[in-house]
């Protein structure tokens, strides 16, 4: 009887312990930054041509590649502009595709921040905001200095998808 009553002292010292030097370390999400992050301000909707223009270099660079994908624009409010599925790309990637590419354009920033937020920083409340996509393969489309759209690639690898949007994406100047 009486281990047991130090066997549970000693967990408990323990689990005190641990739960004071866990509540001891800061939590990086408290940071206030002085400026409001991914701020660039929304522009008019990008031209179906400018659409157009970036899916044909991703897709091209996906043939380039040998890679089957589909490749989805919007515009700056998320609304799809343009889309192409190459011959062979898996149908699951569609819709997958024009996620990537709606949350890059709502949320501004490219959805790589949402897979690294989840995957290496364990931030996964991510995964509890309205249409975010945790996969790279998503990319803001910047003219000006002003968010006009984004483009997004499905059907590869994320790092694949990453690739071919980035291609798409130079197009926007």
């Amino acid at each position: 009887m009486r281990i047991r009553v130090l066997t549970v002292a000693a967990l408990g010292a323990t689990l005190f312990v641990t739960g004071a030097s866990l509540a001891q370390q800061p939590n990086p999400l408290d940071a206030v930054p002085d400026a409001m992050p991914f701020d660039v301000p929304y522009g008019a909707p990008i031209a179906l041509d400018k659409a157009d223009a970036a899916i044909a270099a991703a897709v091209a660079e996906a043939r380039k590649r040998n890679w089957k994908m589909n490749v989805a624009v919007v515009d700056s409010g998320g609304n799809l502009v343009s889309f192409k599925r190459m011959d062979g790309a898996q149908l699951a990637s569609i819709s997958i595709a024009e996620h990537k590419a709606r949350a890059a354009a709502k949320y501004r920033r490219e959805t790589k921040l949402f897979e690294n937020a989840i995957q290496l920083s364990n931030f996964h409340y991510i995964a509890t905001l309205d249409d975010v996509i945790a996969s790279r393969g998503g990319i803001p489309l910047v003219e000006g200095g002003k968010l006009i759209g984004a483009i997004g690639c499905s059907g590869g690898t994320g790092s694949q998808d990453e690739v071919t949007c980035k291609v798409g994406a130079a197009t926007v100047k």
